[in-house]
């Protein structure tokens, strides 16, 4: 009965996102548009560099060098193995999904357990620092200075999931392969360099199926992104001109109703929950409120991800056993941390720094004088979608020559 049930679902769901296209064509292509102008300027460009290098730190077994080293203390802070800092630092500096992605496929090479899978998916994936400082400080916010301010309560935020999540399922033991780490003696140097090198010898491959294995990965996986970012745009809008989104703002506004100050703020959250960047700017845009009620709302915004980030950590995790649910509590854990972060952190991180007055400081503070990181941000949504066509055409021409080189029977 259940499964029937989800059948039906499914199909009502995607007839009614068929009929919504047909019924607004105009709509549907500017959304369209729109998420594939952000892949090709930000998303592309950001994330592919990181993805090639993560491909190729595991096949030279760098990530089990690192690993070792870093076993001392990413074991007793956040209960997973070294190779989870490797995880983590790559997730933090190239945003979501790349911690899922670097994740899943440590766990397909039997680096890490699942459990140790789902804890470190729940907090290595987070918003790109491009997007934080570019997209929602400088672009929506007008304002590059409350760019620390968001960066250091999402990081610091997922920091603390990360401590949370260490208890996750605490006394399931560890991998086989990380218990007999641990149990060898030695310097921590020796044994690191002894499982690069175990590892190379072990995956003998020449360097260029290694690069070319990197980086059609790499675009398979950013071309996945691209797709559901362009679904969830067009849902995001089909839905609001639907009157699904002002229903959905309305039943929120009844739970909100002992909060007054958040009200205004119940259309821009209903559609961050579909899409991150759209509900950003509308909170930026939201009249008669002070910016720190729209930081401590943005920072919730980023905390959550979005329904189309979500989709995407679920399509890369279905490949592995790891489960979704622990990383989707995880997201409510990061809302809590980040938002009483920006809230505790406004006044030493912003308004201290650059005004003498608190919550009067108006919505919009353009600056007079673009600093390197605006003029670094416009230089790179110029120069993004260059790079992402160049990207693209170069990889259809290896895949043609690929094809052609595989002898017909």
């Amino acid at each position: 009965m259940k499964e029937h049930v989800k059948s039906l679902v499914m199909a009502i769901s995607a007839s009614f996102l068929g009929v919504c296209i047909i019924l607004f064509p105009e709509q549907s292509f500017e959304a369209s548009f729109r998420g594939i102008q952000l892949w090709l300027e930000v998303v592309f460009p950001s994330l592919l560099p990181f993805f090639i290098v993560a491909e190729l730190l595991m096949a030279f077994g760098v990530v089990k060098f690192i690993g070792v080293l870093l076993e001392p203390m990413m074991r007793p802070l956040f209960n997973v193995p070294g190779t989870g800092g490797v995880v983590l630092g790559m997730g933090l500096a190239s945003g979501y999904p790349a911690g899922t992605k670097i994740t899943s496929q440590l766990r397909k090479e039997n680096v890490i357990s699942k459990t140790e899978g789902e804890r470190l998916i729940s907090f290595t994936n987070a918003s790109n620092p491009l997007f934080i400082f570019g997209a929602v400080s400088i672009g929506f916010f007008q304002n590059a200075k409350v760019g620390l301010l968001l960066a250091v309560s999402h990081y610091l935020g997922c920091i603390l999931v990360g401590l949370c999540m260490r208890f996750y399922k605490k006394n399931e033991r560890s991998s086989e392969n990380l218990e007999k780490n641990t149990k060898k003696e030695g310097l921590l140097i020796k044994r690191a360099w002894k499982e690069l090198h175990t590892h190379r010898l072990e995956h003998k491959q020449t360097l260029g199926h290694v690069l070319g294995r990197a980086v059609t990965s790499a675009i398979q996986t950013l071309c996945m992104i691209g797709g559901f970012i362009v679904l969830f745009s067009v849902l995001n809008r089909i839905l609001y001109h639907t009157g699904v989104t002002v229903q959905l703002a309305d039943l929120l506004n009844s739970i909100l109703y002992p909060f007054e100050n958040l009200k205004q703020f119940t259309l821009p959250i209903i559609s961050s929950i579909f899409e991150v960047t759209i509900g950003s700017q509308l909170i930026t845009q939201t009249e008669h409120t002070t910016i720190l009620a729209q930081l401590i709302v943005v920072s919730g915004v980023l905390a959550f991800n979005g329904l189309s980030i979500h989709a995407q950590i679920a399509s890369i995790v279905a490949e592995t056993d790891l489960r979704f649910a622990p990383y989707f509590f995880a997201r409510f854990l990061h809302i809590l941390f980040a938002t009483s972060l920006t809230f505790i952190l406004y006044k030493p991180l912003y308004v201290n720094r650059f005004s003498e007055s608190t919550n009067e400081l108006p919505v919009i503070q353009p600056e007079p004088n673009p600093s390197w990181f605006s003029q670094f941000y416009e230089h790179f949504i110029h120069l993004g979608p260059i790079f992402t066509m160049l990207t693209l055409i170069t990889f259809c021409i290896y895949m043609i020559y690929k094809v052609k080189k595989v002898p017909t029977r």
